[in-house]
């Protein structure tokens, strides 16, 4: 008779691949949630929701996904509650931005680092961009320094938080230059600064590129200067800041991906990131990337975690130094 049972066991996890050994055969069976640790409109929520748009169909993960936000203090919030409150179910997933999240852990004061998380896929590569208000005296990144040089720390500039691509960029930039400059972190992230230099409250901003994007096809600003080691395809117009005479490279260029709190069951990791990389491949969903300026760079979960490791690298030894 046990041999029986035994038999019939077997036969069992034959017909079901395997779903009754880990539990997790059908999975997802209820929508998912991804947490975007940035406020509605920036650019982190606005591609979140395109790159998921996609995830109910049946080539993908055959469930929606919805997204919600918990911005505060440069995406801290988010991710505090990420690392300490999330379930570890597969049902909660979680934006990514690089360095934003790696260089906070490196300065302390937070809950979380790279052990905190699971990266599931890298859907975007997003390069800083120094930016002016459309009817700015600012015509080059030499005017913007030789202001700051005329008047130290009177040039105001905004991003979207301390600690986040946005400031590496500005850290970058003083150290470079020379000079002392007045960042001004803005607590409602990227659309937040970037609503800030069209108003005047500042004199720049440092903002993702896909947000200046949106905001120069409107008529609302200059862009002068790209922080990565190339133009983008997006603005070819645009030069580097090493091509203007400073010496800057790609550290605060704003990797987006998604992850899952640490803990979360390695069937449930592997099915995403085996059906995540393709979804965001659909063509739909690039073609709305490209139309609202926002750079993809598809990455799987291993080029993810060699890539984690390598920023992790460089901004530890760029944070000491600055």
């Amino acid at each position: 008779m046990k041999r029986l049972i035994a038999a019939a066991s077997m036969a069992l996890m034959a017909m079901t691949g395997g779903a009754v050994a880990d539990g997790h055969g059908d999975f997802p069976e209820r929508p998912i949630m991804l947490m975007v640790s940035y406020g509605a409109g920036g650019a982190t929520d606005f591609q979140a929701r395109i790159v998921t748009m996609t995830a109910g169909n049946d080539d993908a993960l055959g469930m929606p996904i919805a997204i919600i936000n918990k911005p505060g203090a440069g995406g801290r919030v988010g991710w505090n509650w990420f690392a300490t409150q999330a379930d570890a179910d597969g049902y909660t997933l979680g934006a990514y931005n690089i360095p934003h999240f790696i260089a906070q852990s490196i300065e302390g004061g937070v809950e979380y680092g790279p052990d905190s998380f699971e990266p599931i896929a890298n859907w975007g590569a997003d390069p800083a961009v120094f930016v002016v208000a459309a009817d700015s005296d600012f015509n080059s990144m030499a005017d913007v320094i030789d202001y700051a040089k005329a008047n130290p720390g009177g040039l105001t500039f905004s991003g979207a938080g301390l600690f986040v691509g946005h400031h590496i960029a500005a850290l970058q930039l003083e150290k470079a230059a020379g000079v002392k400059l007045a960042y001004i972190p803005n607590n409602k992230g990227g659309a937040g600064a970037m609503k800030a230099v069209i108003a005047g409250e500042v004199l720049g901003g440092v903002n993702n590129l896909s947000d200046a994007f949106r905001a120069r096809e409107a008529g609302n600003v200059k862009i002068l200067g790209v922080f990565d080691l190339e133009r983008n395809a997006f603005m070819e117009d645009v030069p580097t800041l090493m091509e203007q005479g400073f010496e800057i490279d790609n550290a605060s260029v704003n990797f987006r991906g998604v992850m899952v709190p640490k803990g979360t069951p390695q069937p449930i990791i592997d099915k995403l990131a085996a059906t995540v990389p393709e979804m965001f491949a659909n063509g739909r969903v690039a073609g709305k990337m490209k139309a609202g300026g926002s750079p993809m760079h598809i990455m799987t979960r291993d080029e993810v975690l060699a890539m984690w490791e390598a920023r992790k690298a460089t901004l530890t030894e760029l944070l000491s130094g600055l």
